[in-house]
C-alpha cells in the first residue's frame, strides 16, 4: 500500500514508519530537515522535505507520492511542558491542527487517496458526567479542545474520502515524556509531580507501540469517525503517579492540596481532579484493536524494566 506519513520523525511517527516499512508498505514521510530526510531514506522510505503550512508544497508532495492513505501525525510540543506556560506550549500544535489538516485533507482527496487518518487526543473531554466516556461525549471549551473540534470537523466532514480520527491517550514508552529519559517521568522521579487534592481525575494512557498498532489497523479497517486509542483502564492520578514512581524505583509522590497547587502552578492542575477517561470499546469493536499492554499495571514495569 502507498502511504503518505506527515510527521515521520515525531514521537509516534518514528515507530510508525518502522512498522509500516516492516509490513512492506511504500511510504513517503515528511520532515522539515534534510538531515532527518536522510534518516528516513536510510530506512527504505521516500522523504519529502517541506513546511506543512505551505499548501502548495503539501499538494505537490502528496500528488507525487500518489498515496492510497494519508496519515497526519504532526505536532509541535516542547520536550519540557511547563504547566505555568501551558497555553504557550500548545500553541504550535493548535495551529498545526487548525491550519494544516484541511490542507492535507484536500491534498489527499486531490491525489486520489481513499482515506486519511489523523491524530487527535482523548483527554479534552468536558469535565462532567461519568468518569469514563466514549467518543460521543462532549469536548471541553477553550484551549486545545477548540483546535481539536475544528480539526475533527474538517476530517469527519470531508467528502469523497474516508476520514478517521484517532484520539490517542497519553503516550508512554520509548521516546515519550512518560518513558525513560522523558521529562514527565523525570518529574515523577524527582517528586515534582504530586498528587493534587484527591487525585480523582482519570488518565487514559496508551503505550506508543499500541498506538502504532491501532494506526496500522486504521489503514483498512473502520469507517469515517472518531476512535479512542487508549488502554483498557483509565486510571486516577492518585494511582498512576505512585505506580510510575514504583516502576522507576523512585520515592512515592507528595500530596498537595488543590488550592495550593492552583496558586503555584495555575488552573491546569484542575486536570488532576476533573479529567475524564476514555473508553476504547469502539476501537476494539471496529478496528480490532487489542492493546499489548492493557493498562499501566503491565506497561509501566515493562517500560522501566521493573517487570
Amino acid at each position: 500500500m502507498r502511504i503518505f506519513l506527515a510527521g515521520a520523525t515525531g514521537v509516534i511517527g518514528r515507530p510508525l514508519l518502522r512498522r509500516l516499512l516492516e509490513a512492506s508498505h511504500e511510504v513517503t514521510g515528511t520532515t522539515r530537515s534534510e538531515d532527518r530526510a536522510a534518516a528516513i531514506r536510510a530506512q527504505g522510505a521516500k522523504a519529502a522535505v517541506l513546511d506543512a503550512f505551505d499548501a502548495e508544497a503539501v499538494h505537490g508532495a502528496v500528488r507525487a507520492a500518489a498515496p492510497e492513505v494519508v496519515i497526519h501525525q504532526l505536532t509541535d510540543l516542547p520536550w519540557k511542558l511547563d504547566p505555568r506556560r501551558f497555553e504557550q506550549a500548545i500553541a504550535g500544535t493548535n495551529r498545526l491542527r487548525r491550519e494544516t489538516v484541511p490542507t492535507f485533507v484536500d491534498a489527499a482527496r486531490a491525489a486520489g487517496a481513499r482515506r486519511i487518518v489523523v491524530q487527535s487526543i482523548s483527554f479534552v473531554l468536558r469535565p462532567e458526567g461519568p468518569w469514563v466516556q466514549d467518543e460521543s461525549a462532549p469536548l471541553a471549551e477553550g484551549g486545545p479542545a477548540d483546535a481539536v473540534k475544528a480539526m475533527e470537523s474538517v476530517v469527519l466532514g470531508a467528502e469523497g474520502i474516508d476520514g478517521l480520527v484517532l484520539r490517542y491517550g497519553f503516550f508512554y514508552g520509548p521516546g515519550t515524556s512518560y518513558g525513560p529519559g522523558g521529562h514527565l517521568a523525570g518529574e515523577v522521579a524527582r517528586r515534582r509531580l504530586p498528587i493534587v487534592g484527591s487525585g480523582e481525575g482519570r488518565f487514559s494512557f496508551v503505550h506508543v507501540d499500541d498506538a502504532v498498532a491501532a494506526t496500522v489497523l486504521a489503514l483498512d479497517r473502520g469507517e469515517t469517525g472518531v476512535y479512542n486509542v487508549v488502554d483498557d483502564e483509565p486510571v486516577p492520578a492518585r494511582e498512576w503517579i505512585p505506580a510510575l514512581a514504583a516502576a522507576m524505583g523512585a520515592k512515592p509522590p507528595r500530596h498537595v492540596p488543590a488550592w495550593l497547587a492552583k496558586l503555584v502552578v495555575g488552573p491546569v492542575v484542575a486536570q488532576m481532579l476533573t479529567q475524564r477517561g476514555a473508553s476504547n470499546a469502539k476501537a476494539k469493536r471496529e478496528l480490532g484493536f487489542t492493546p499489548r499492554f492493557p493498562s499501566h499495571r503491565e506497561g509501566f514495569p515493562a517500560v522501566f524494566g521493573a517487570g
